[in-house]
């Protein structure tokens, strides 16, 4: 999820509902859903307990409210500072490929986001990396009926840096499937739910 660009409504609103050039709401739900049932369902779809070095590539989910980070790690990667007051929070989980828990309902990281920036960062416990979220022009957004909105497209980003077991992905790239719920502020939260489906491999 790249915030900055979402606050962007020139590009958001780029297709409109109905223009014949997108799918809809329910057709994208469908896809972004039977996707991640099918990768869960992958045998294989974790690797052992501990920091085991993961495969060339690899699935997590991002999913969750977005907190903003207080007091947060230092990650030991130099493009990233988690406290100067523009990174966000949610949870990954795993899907296919990770080092950590074979319980793909219990989280395994932290992903940390600039609201305003084009910077991210994943933290696991066997190491972290950081990305760049590189320009975009395939996003639409909808009414959810309940005054809220629904942002779905794809991202795609660059890893920058990378420590412990995932050094090797310096270079790599991420490809984001997302689905961003902006909540109506009158729902008592108002903030921004993130079911977001990450593929990220090595560098070719």
């Amino acid at each position: 999820m790249k915030p900055s660009m979402i606050t962007n409504q020139a590009l958001i609103n780029q297709f409109t509902p109905g223009s014949g050039q997108e799918p809809t709401n329910i057709e994208r739900r469908t896809v972004i859903g039977g996707a991640l049932v099918a990768l869960l369902s992958f045998p294989g779809r974790v690797m052992a307990q501990g920091n085991a070095v993961p495969s060339d590539s690899f699935v997590v989910l991002l999913k969750g409210l977005y907190q903003p980070v207080v007091d947060g790690p230092d990650l030991h990667l130099p493009t990233v500072d988690l406290n100067d007051g523009t990174y966000f929070t949610t949870k990954i989980y795993p899907v296919s490929g990770i080092p950590g828990s074979d319980d793909a309902l219990t989280a395994v990281g932290d992903f940390y986001v600039q609201f305003e920036g084009d910077l991210c960062a994943y933290d696991f416990p066997g190491g972290a990396l950081s990305m760049q979220f590189l320009p975009q022009n395939n996003l639409r957004t909808d009414p959810d009926g309940q005054g809220g909105s629904i942002l779905q497209g794809t991202w795609e980003l660059n890893v920058l840096e990378a420590t412990g077991v995932f050094r090797g992905f310096v270079g790599g790239h991420n490809h984001m499937l997302d689905n961003l719920h902006f909540l109506a502020p009158g729902d008592g939260s108002g903030g921004v739910d993130e079911y977001c489906v990450c593929f990220i491999s090595r560098r070719p």
